[in-house]
């Protein structure tokens, strides 16, 4: 099933952790704000509503995953 990937569905026990930095640390904001765009790059891929060669694709979703490992390192450091 093609869907999106959203940081608070994927770590729901960090919800608040989530809330609380993404209105208080630039950096984290930043952090979740790529993530969300990538997230929604790789849907449309997905979806067909964007074209991208199958290495492109797969080299987004390495980096989604890079980041999605950077968010939570900065989860469980805060």
């Amino acid at each position: 099933m093609i869907t999106k990937h959203p940081i608070y569905l994927d770590f729901p026990e960090y919800a608040d952790k989530i809330k609380n930095l993404y209105h208080n640390n630039d950096e984290f904001q930043v952090l979740l704000h790529s993530y969300t765009d990538l997230d929604e790059k790789i849907y449309k891929i997905e979806t067909d509503e964007e074209l991208a060669m199958d290495d492109e694709l797969s080299q987004l979703r390495k980096n989604r995953v890079f980041l999605k490992d950077e968010i939570v390192n900065f989860l469980k450091d805060s």
